[in-house]
């Protein structure tokens, strides 16, 4: 492979890591940067929302001439067709990737690049998958819609347990006990279940998951969605009923298997109680590695000191800062709604869990003082997106824009409080609620605890 190839592939990589869109993400080889590992999040009000959808490719050394090799991983180890152009070898059939025939200037050029590839993957996750099938576009019979309806309703079910559930329990050594779990029909039925996990042992763990804390940071804010989807459904299908076969499944490319929300909800909790103990964990952690008078201890106490420093500088008033029983791995952050903002007079206080494996693994923000509002989940954690997320400065600022922005672009993938989104960007009437929500819980957090 040509310098000038290279150099392309290196750009386009920064581009998609250092771009807006919360709906990519890329990672390399450190010995060959030809291979690349995508993911790929399910599109907002689709079977596919909120999942992670991973995904290995292979640049040739005839790039950009010819496109990249795309294989899906996300695929229950070759159990699990996910979209009917998405097979559960790992086939992706796209004209852009000279895997599919298309229309007329639908194959690849020279011109499309990573980024564009992951688009038009994302497009496959659609609202209604069933029609992806080359002639079922068309399909209007009563079968036909019913089939659509059983294509959904599998997906979704699947989305939660392939593609978000199963990739955090396998990073953080959870192993799910049980064939009452929604298991695929070829799935192993060893598990016995008891209603817990286990500890996976060094050699049962994979490989390690570069997306790891990014799954782990967007499962704490999507949490309310998966719960509510979970619950949206949960009476209505019941369990152990099993997966209806599409007419474009054939032997060893289906979706297989039988529904269990009860079992998908138990594990999502799990989930967030393990993600939740993993990170108070830090603090524990972070005083070791201030004990061992490591680097990344001193070089955080060196942050906090120089960010309060230029908010000192600044009058900047509406931020106090503090470390939590001097450790450099957990900061008080308090807020104090500026004045003639829809936060006047609110007195907010967060705590930022810092990793001592900053910044491969970003911090956490929790909530401490109930808000209603768009950014923070019912749960208490704070969605936010830093312009940089190698300098605590940066994650700083971003929470206060999180917190400030009265009018955001309207972005599923970035309010994480399902009833505020709802009245946020509905009617007039139901932008009052919202608004007087918010207040309420302004004047609340003045009162104090």
């Amino acid at each position: 492979m040509s310098d000038q190839a290279i150099l392309r592939i290196t750009r386009e990589i920064k581009q998609i890591q250092q771009g807006a869109d919360l709906s990519l993400a890329v990672a390399y080889d450190d010995s060959d940067i030809r291979n690349v590992c995508a993911l790929i999040l399910g599109p907002p009000d689709t079977p596919y929302q909120f999942g992670f959808f991973e995904f290995a490719i292979k640049f040739g050394n005839d790039y950009p001439a010819k496109p990249p090799s795309v294989r899906a991983l996300t695929t229950n180890k070759g159990r699990c067709r996910f979209n009917p152009n998405i097979y559960a070898s790992g086939k992706v059939c796209l004209s852009i990737l000279g895997t599919w025939r298309g229309h007329p200037g639908e194959e690849w050029s020279s011109a499309q690049g990573l980024e564009s590839i992951l688009i038009s993957i994302q497009s496959l996750l659609s609202n209604n998958p069933y029609e992806n099938e080359p002639g079922y576009e068309n399909a209007h019979t009563a079968e036909d819609k019913e089939w659509k309806v059983s294509y959904v309703e599998k997906i979704r079910h699947e989305n939660l347990r392939i593609a978000v559930i199963e990739p955090l329990e396998s990073s953080l050594g959870i192993l799910p006990h049980g064939s009452t779990s929604a298991v695929s029909e070829r799935a192993s039925e060893d598990d016995d279940d008891d209603g817990e996990g286990q500890t996976l042992s060094e050699d049962d763990k994979p490989v390690v998951d570069q997306f790891a804390d990014l799954r782990k940071r967007r499962f704490l804010w999507y949490f309310d969605s998966y719960i509510q989807a979970i619950d949206a459904v949960d009476s209505d299908i019941s369990r152990k009923r099993k997966f209806q076969r599409m007419p474009f499944e054939s032997q060893g490319n289906t979706m297989d298997g039988h529904f269990d929300y009860p079992e998908l909800r138990r594990r999502v909790v799990l989930l967030r109680e393990k993600i939740i103990c993993e990170t108070h964990n830090w603090l524990s952690e972070g005083l070791g590695v201030k004990k061992q008078e490591l680097s990344i201890a001193s070089n955080l106490q060196r942050q906090y000191e120089q960010i309060v420093e230029d908010l000192k500088r600044q009058k900047n008033f509406a931020v106090d800062l503090e470390l939590v029983d001097t450790n450099p791995f957990l900061w008080a952050f308090t807020y104090f709604g500026r004045p003639m903002s829809h936060l006047d007079g609110g007195i907010f206080r967060f705590k930022i869990y810092i990793s001592p494996r900053f910044p491969d693994e970003q911090p956490r923000v929790f909530v401490e003082t109930p808000i209603f509002h768009i950014r923070v989940s019912r749960e208490g954690v704070l969605c936010y997106s830093p312009r940089r997320t190698d300098e605590m400065r940066y994650h700083i600022e971003a929470i206060v824009a999180a917190l400030e922005e009265e009018s955001p672009p309207y972005d599923p993938r970035t309010t994480v409080h399902p009833e505020a989104t709802k009245l946020f960007w509905g009617s007039t009437e139901d932008r009052k609620k919202y608004n007087r929500a918010l207040r309420q819980s302004v004047e609340k957090s003045a009162e104090g605890p």
